[in-house]
């Protein structure tokens, strides 16, 4: 029995100066080791690159870093720099105050970004080497995102709105009544309840003055947010180039029409006249994040064509902005674009895709619509920011957590610049990652991952592990996961088979969509088609095959452990789904449900509706023989965590080895340090209990 004790680990603090008068800060640099295995609490030590910010002469870096105090049970971020040229490192900041949102003012003389360090959050800035610190905005309350005119006479942010009153308003004689009236939906969202505040983009003049109370709403009244609820952030609002107008994205539609549509639009406010036109009106999906070309003529976006559909491909679309005509940039292309970042000529945009498991750089020309991909390779480059002759990008791989590379736009070769984590991976073995195609029940070829524990012997026969993806239209890509992370798993001594089965994205729409309507079919066999190939191997332990996953991976778990036909010793789900019926009536976004389940259980004349609901797993429990693991969420109000219970009563009650592990205060994710590192602990105790 394996055990799961913090491991040894000494841990030096880096010194650095104070260029504020604040606590100084905490990092994990300079960890070193005493075992060269990777473990749960290693991970949260490491060092997390955030966002990114090149200055406007293309000659520096900014980004931020974060640390994980793991007795403290919360992480510390602070700013550092890097010579593009030179690759010189600087930490800017060090203290507690955890700075965010890290970026440069247009003439690059000043680092801007937010931090709590007043109270609430507002917007600060400082000289580019640390020093004259001061806050820029006192709004009450706090902001949330800004974003400078590009004539740097003015400042958009995000803040804030109450708009919609509570149980108080309504009963003020009763200040200690604790609950909550509903009359229309989406009442809640992902982990939190609607308390009647919206976010809303202001716009303030620039006069040299701290910004308290010169504002203006400019969406005045409206019970709408901007950016989208609960993901969206400034990568959702745009200046023109000519500092006239703010293009922002809503979805604005309330109750009911809201719980069921995607229909996301984005508007341009006119800040002379003080009118909002639609920009997308009559486009039906979402319709996020603009950006413009930096001589004004063009603003592109990314788009779905179908409303209610969120898992639709993402199109890049082009608006010529004197005529308005637009034009689809990706017609041809049959994957999803994101990240989008105009050439400096703007002939050219730059973005970043998914292409049969890894992400990579692309771009396409706006004159003949061609589209280049400039990077190949096992990894997933997640933003990328033109810099003169090469790129600035950000890359993940399941070896690495993010940092941050410069890239040859000529051969795609990269160069890593950051190195946050370098010398405590070099402490580290990790297992080979092998990309393998397997045949499908339906003869098409599909790509599975393989990762091996390190120091791999293939005279041995080793555990193997199932990993069912999520989404549930979300690749099986070249991530690290402080959860889902295959490293750590092939460090207990596991292999991990993870295939991207159908209904994920990369592969081509077609492969996309098959799932929809048909959660218990041909992606389940495919799954099988991956387990099975593996099980062959003379390295593959044919009897101690476990298969584990999240979300729509959960569900896919509690699914096989109804049709498996003992091919698996242990079972591990995480905010999967047990009742079909259960979560359509307590799921948020009424238009996920409705698009993959083809309808409601009640539409008894629905057939492709009944026949979603008749895979529901809750259907299948009677064939139920194996131990199982159950893990939920509290706040998971995407799939309530009543569906883990259900699992677990259920397999109780039939005499089947279970485990609930139950958070009351994480959602559909595990975010505490303290609580992901329990997670990790409970995980491979009942793995290692059943397949070792």
């Amino acid at each position: 029995m394996k055990l799961y004790y913090l491991p040894l680990i000494m841990l030096v603090l880096a010194s650095c100066s104070l260029n504020n008068n604040t606590e100084q800060g905490y990092s994990n640099k300079n960890l070193k080791l005493t075992d060269n295995k990777l473990s749960p609490e290693l991970i949260w030590q490491l060092g997390r690159v955030g966002n990114v910010s090149v200055s406007p002469d293309e000659k520096t870096v900014l980004y931020t870093l974060a640390y994980t105090n793991i007795e403290e049970n919360k992480s510390y971020t602070d700013i550092y720099k890097i010579d593009i040229e030179t690759g010189e490192k600087q930490q800017i900041t060090n203290s507690k105050l955890n700075e965010s949102s890290v970026s440069w003012s247009p003439d690059g003389n000043k680092i801007t970004f937010l931090s709590a360090e007043s109270g609430d959050t507002q917007l600060w800035e400082m000289n580019t080497d640390g020093s004259g610190k001061k806050q820029f905005t006192n709004i009450e309350e706090g902001i949330t995102g800004y974003a400078y005119s590009p004539d740097m006479k003015q400042l958009a942010f995000t803040a804030q709105v109450k708009l919609d009153g509570d149980i108080h308003d309504l009963y003020p004689d009763l200040p200690l009544a604790d609950a909550r009236i509903e009359n229309d939906l989406m009442y809640r969202h992902w982990d939190s309840w609607e308390d009647g505040y919206y976010s809303h983009v202001f716009v303030a003049e620039l006069n040299g003055k701290p910004i308290k109370d010169n504002y203006t709403d400019i969406m005045q009244g409206e019970k709408f947010d901007s950016p989208l609820n609960p993901f969206g952030g400034m990568e959702q609002i745009a200046w023109t180039a000519d500092s006239e107008n703010i293009a922002y994205t809503c979805k604005k539609l309330s109750g009911k029409e809201y719980a069921v549509s995607t229909n996301a639009d984005i508007y341009l406010y006119n800040l002379a006249d003080k009118t909002t036109q639609n920009l997308t009106d009559g486009m039906q999906g979402y319709d996020i994040n603009p950006v413009f070309s930096s001589d004004g003529k063009y603003m592109a976006w990314e788009s779905m064509e179908r409303d209610g559909y969120e898992a639709d491909k993402n199109r890049l679309i082009v608006m010529d902005m004197s005529t308005r005509e637009k034009r689809d940039l990706s017609a041809g292309f049959d994957q999803n674009v994101g990240a989008l970042c105009w050439s400096s000529q703007n002939d050219k945009i730059w973005f970043t895709s998914n292409h049969q498991g890894p992400e990579q750089i692309y771009n396409v020309s706006i004159a003949s619509g061609t589209v280049n991909q400039i990077s190949r390779g096992q990894q997933n480059y997640t933003a990328v920011y033109p810099v003169g002759n090469q790129l600035i990008a950000t890359k993940t791989t399941m070896n690495h957590p993010t940092e941050i590379f410069a890239v040859n736009v000529e051969t795609g070769q990269d160069e890593e610049l950051s190195f946050t984590n370098k010398e405590v991976f070099d402490q580290l073995e990790l297992g080979k990652i092998e990309s393998r195609w397997i045949a499908t029940t339906d003869n098409k070829q599909m790509q599975t991952w393989v990762i091996y524990p390190p120091n791999f012997d293939p005279n041995k026969k080793y555990p193997t592990l199932l990993y069912c993806q999520g989404g549930p239209q979300s690749t099986v890509s070249q991530f690290w996961s402080l959860r889902w992370n295959f490293q750590l798993m092939a460090a207990n001594g596991y292999i991990v088979v993870a295939p991207n089965r159908r209904g994920l994205p990369g592969f081509g729409q077609e492969w996309n969509e098959q799932i929809i309507g048909d959660y218990g079919g041909q992606n389940m066999k495919d799954y099988l088609s991956a387990i099975d190939a593996l099980a062959k191997e003379p390295f593959v332990d044919e009897d101690k095959l476990g298969a584990i996953g999240a979300s729509y991976g959960g569900f896919s778990v509690y699914w096989l452990a109804g049709h498996h036909n003992k091919r698996f010793k242990a079972f591990v789900s995480h905010c999967g789904i047990f009742n079909f019926e259960q979560m359509y009536s307590t799921t948020e976004e009424m238009f996920f449900v409705n698009f993959d389940m083809k309808g409601a259980y009640w539409e008894k004349d629905n057939k492709a509706a009944q026949n979603s609901y008749a895979n529901s797993p809750h259907n299948f429990v009677g064939n139920w023989d194996t131990p199982i693991l159950a893990i939920h969420g509290q706040k998971d109000f995407r799939i309530p965590y009543t569906q883990g219970m259900g699992a677990y009563n259920s397999a109780k009650l039939r005499g089947i080895p279970a485990r609930f592990l139950f958070f009351p205060e994480e959602s559909h994710w595990v975010l505490s340090p303290q609580n992901g590192i329990l997670w990790h602990r409970e995980f491979f105790r009942w793995l290692d209990a059943y397949l070792k």
